[in-house]
C-alpha cells in the first residue's frame, strides 16, 4: 500500500477548525497563537509523516512538528513502551527516588553521545538545558559571562534569553536582561565546500581576548531558527581550539541538529569536535517533552555532590514517561538507521529543491541532512508561501530573524514518495502570485 499524501477535503481553515479557533482565543494568553482568516488550522490527530486536522483535513507535514517528530508522529513503538510505562509508574520524584527507566536512559544517552561526555543532566526543555549549561560553565570556571552568536536561537527563559542572538526576542525584556553576554559575528558558508572560516574565527578570538569574564562560549552547529545558516567547514572546530586557549566552555547547542537530523547523530561528529556540554532535545522524546545537557566528567564535577538538596532541580527531572519515550525514540533511529537515511536523502534534496531556484523570489537553498532553508525576498513572501503550502495540504515553517525562510525539516522516516510530492508541492506555493 502506497503511503498516504495530502488530502484537503475543502476550504482552510475548516469550519470545526474555525469555531475552535474562535473558543481559543478567547481563553489563551495573546501572544502565543497567530490567528489569520486563512492560517492556522487545528490539528486532531498525527500519523508519520501526515497530519490530519479537526475538518478531517489531511496534510503532508515538513515540518516534523519543530523538528520534534523525526522518528515520525504517534511512533508505535513509542506509543507503546509509553502505555507500558504510565500503568507502573507516571512520575517519580526528581531529585529525590530516581526510576530504573532514568537510569536506564542516562546509560544509554552516554552511548550514543561523542566519547568523552559521560555525565547528564536531564532536562524538560531546551531552555532548561541550556541555563543548566550555563550554570555548569559558572562553576567550573569561576567566571559569570557568557558568549554567543547573533541571530542564534537557544531558547526564551530568562538566562537562556540571555544568549539568545534574535533582538526581537530580547528587546521587551533589556531591562531585565543582564546584558553581559557578548555577541559574535556567525559566519556563512558561500557553498557546501567553503572552508574559509579564518576570518570569522580571527573575528571571534580577538572579541573573546578583549574580555576576561567569559566561562561559556554557546553554539549551534547550524543555525536553525535563525534561519538555516551553515557555516565554513572548520568553524566549530576553530571555535574548540579558541576555547581551549582562553579557558573557556565550548556549549554546542544541538537541540534541533541531534538524532540525526543533519546525517550524523550529532552535528559536531561531523568535524570531530567534542565540546565540553552538549545541550539536545526536541526529537530525544519522540514528542514527549524532554532534553538534556550531557558534559564531560570535568566540566560536570564541578557541580558538589548532592546531600540533599540539589542546586538546580525541577519536579519533572526525569519523569518516567518521557524517558521511556525518548529510549524508544533512540532505539527507532537505530533500529531504522536514520541517521544514514538522512544522510543518503540530504544528497537527494540537493537536486530536487534545486529546481525551486527558477521562482524569482528564491534567494537561497542551503541544507544537510534533513534540514533545510530557503531563502526568499522577504517575509511577506515567506508568510505567503507558508498560507498558500497550507491550502495545498502542506505544513511549512517561516524561520530567519527577519522571517524570510522558509525552514524544512521532515521526519527521518518520510518515504521518498512523500518527499518528492511534499516538494512539488512547495513548488506550487512558490509559484507567482
Amino acid at each position: 500500500m502506497s503511503e498516504p499524501l495530502e488530502n484537503v477535503r475543502g476550504p482552510i481553515p475548516g469550519k470545526r477548525s474555525t469555531e475552535l479557533l474562535a473558543r481559543l482565543r478567547l481563553h489563551e494568553s495573546r501572544n502565543v497563537t497567530a490567528i489569520e482568516e486563512r492560517f492556522p488550522v487545528v490539528w486532531e490527530s498525527a500519523l508519520g509523516s501526515v497530519v490530519t486536522d479537526v475538518d478531517g483535513n489531511e496534510f503532508l507535514d515538513l515540518t516534523s512538528a519543530f523538528g520534534v517528530a523525526a522518528i515520525g508522529h504517534s511512533n508505535p513503538y513509542v506509543a507503546s513502551a509509553v502505555a507500558d510505562q504510565v500503568v507502573r509508574l507516571a512520575h517519580s520524584m526528581g531529585d529525590v527516588h530516581p526510576s530504573e527507566v532514568r537510569i536506564e536512559l542516562l546509560e544509554r544517552i552516554a552511548s550514543i553521545v561523542p566519547a568523552g561526555l559521560s555525565r547528564t543532566y536531564l532536562a524538560t526543555s531546551g531552555s532548561e538545558a541550556i541555563e543548566v549549561a550555563l550554570k555548569t560553565a559558572m562553576l567550573a570556571t569561576g567566571k559569570a559571562g557568557h558568549a554567543s552568536f547573533r541571530n542564534s536561537y537557544h531558547g526564551l527563559s530568562f538566562g537562556a534569553l540571555e544568549v539568545t542572538g534574535i533582538e526581537r526576542f530580547r528587546k521587551p525584556f533589556a531591562g531585565a536582561l543582564a546584558g553581559h553576554a557578548l555577541f559574535l559575528d556567525y559566519p556563512r558558508a558561500k557553498n557546501a565546500a567553503d572552508e574559509d572560516s579564518a576570518p570569522a574565527l580571527e573575528s571571534a578570538r580577538s572579541a573573546l581576548q578583549k574580555r576576561d569574564d567569559i566561562g561559556a562560549l554557546v553554539v549551534e552547529p547550524i543555525q536553525g531558527r535563525g534561519g538555516v545558516i551553515l557555516p565554513p567547514t572548520g568553524f566549530l572546530r576553530g571555535l574548540r581550539e579558541i576555547c581551549d586557549e582562553f579557558g573557556i566552555l565550548l556549549v554546542v547547542d544541538e537541540i534541533w541538529t541531534g538524532f540525526g537530523r543533519t546525517g550524523t547523530m550529532f552535528a559536531c561528529e561531523r568535524e570531530a569536535v567534542l565540546p565540553d556540554l552538549l545541550c539536545i532535545g526536541k526529537a530525544m522524546g519522540g514528542g514527549l517533552p524532554i532534553a538534556a545537557l550531557v558534559g564531560t566528567e570535568a566540566a560536570m564535577n564541578a557541580w558538589p555532590l548532592s546531600e540533599g538538596e540539589a542546586l538546580h532541580t525541577s519536579t519533572f527531572l526525569g519523569n518516567p514517561l518521557a524517558c521511556a519515550a525518548a529510549l524508544a525514540t533512540i532505539g527507532e533511529i537505530e533500529r531504522n538507521d536514520l541517521v544514514s537515511r538522512a544522510k543518503q536523502l540530504g544528497v537527494t534534496m540537493v537536486s530536487r529543491l534545486g529546481n525551486l531556484h527558477r521562482h524569482k523570489i528564491v534567494q537561497d537553498i542551503r541544507g544537510r541532512g534533513m534540514m533545510w532553508g530557503i531563502e526568499l525576498d522577504s517575509a511577506a513572501s515567506a508568510h505567503e508561501t507558508v498560507v498558500r503550502a497550507l491550502s495545498l495540504g502542506l505544513l511549512l515553517l517561516q524561520a530567519g530573524p527577519e522571517g524570510n525562510v522558509i525552514s524544512i525539516t521532515p521526519s527521518l522516516v518520510m518515504s521518498e514518495r512523500q518527499l518528492f510530492h511534499a516538494i512539488d508541492l512547495l513548488d506550487r506555493a512558490l509559484a507567482p502570485r
